[in-house]
């Protein structure tokens, strides 16, 4: 049946329990022939009874293979263990709280089977703070992320292999997505409201988000504190100098120690503070070093 698959559904799963039954049905309704394809539900650590409705639909549907984690391991590990179950020939990531709407799925297909390797979709509307973020992103890394790109896209058997060869373990699949080239696509869409519940991404894991899609793709921080330091120093060196001159050539008296040692104290936080940023980058390469799994599976349902 694998060999058959033309397209394969990739749904990250945490506390959708209400979301569920109305996202079958509309994909169901949606995917019809001559579309053949499979449904992969990886539970993220779902409290809820997200897990026994999954299980109850991949008894009625042979369609549905579903993964669940042995905890939480995030949006992002849950879908590259998607992306590793995934047999289709063109595959698709999407989250399960419908907003991001299955009837978009037809127009994703038909721009992949115009040619297009990767299908990006993007928001329509967006926030002033999500547009810097994307500008700041495609700055710092180097990318060409449009504004507004969400984990709503398809992906080519051939770019799918590729990406899942990326192992790392801060996993900016945004970022790595636009990375990988190909031939690229974008499909606009205006995202509904959520129909139950609230959106899992809060404000520390957004933080968390962003600060792995920096670190993930840049090193100009680390050059930045470089470029400031070198001139912090050429400062403190004709600082110094002026000083000296007054000392030795002028009848002047050296004032201004309250403001010497200000600067000294700006100067000092500003070590402490690209301490900190050295040290994330310590870190995370200590995180990369230790080689643990992406996640872990508790149990499966699903042929």
């Amino acid at each position: 049946m694998a060999e058959n698959v033309e397209l394969s559904v990739i749904l990250p799963v945490r506390d959708e329990a209400k979301n569920l039954p109305d996202l079958f049905s509309r994909l169901t309704r949606v995917l019809q022939p001559p579309i053949s394809y499979e449904l992969i539900l990886i539970d993220d650590g779902s409290r809820d009874r997200s897990w026994e409705l999954i299980k109850n639909a991949a008894v009625i549907d042979p369609r549905i293979k579903a993964l669940r984690f042995s905890r939480g391991f995030g949006h992002m590990a849950a879908l590259t263990a998607g992306l590793d179950l995934a047999a289709g020939k063109a595959i698709v990531m999407m989250d399960a709280d419908l907003q991001h709407p299955p009837e978009l799925l037809p127009k994703l297909v038909e721009k992949w089977r115009a040619g297009a390797e990767i299908v990006t979709t993007v928001r329509r509307k967006n926030s002033l703070a999500s547009r810097l973020f994307y500008r700041l992103i495609n700055l710092l890394g180097k990318l060409t992320l449009p504004d507004g790109a969400a984990d709503f896209r398809l992906l080519d058997r051939r770019a799918a292999d590729s990406l899942k060869g990326l192992r790392e373990q801060a996993r900016f699949l945004r970022g790595l997505v636009n990375w990988l080239g190909f031939r690229q696509e974008i499909v606009e869409y205006q995202a509904p409201a959520r129909p139950n519940g609230k959106s899992k991404y809060s404000f520390r894991k957004m933080v968390s988000f962003s600060l792995d899609a920096i670190f993930s793709f840049s090193v100009l921080p680390l050059r930045l504190a470089a470029i400031f330091g070198l001139l912090a120093a050429a400062a403190s060196f004709i600082y110094l100098g002026y000083t000296l001159y007054i000392r030795f050539f002028t009848d002047k008296a050296i004032e201004g120690w309250a403001s010497v040692l200000g600067a000294l104290l700006f100067i000092g936080g500003i070590q402490l503070a690209f301490l900190g940023l050295l040290g994330e980058y310590i870190g995370r390469i200590y995180e990369e070093a230790k080689q643990r799994p992406l996640y872990i599976i508790s149990e499966r349902t699903g042929k």
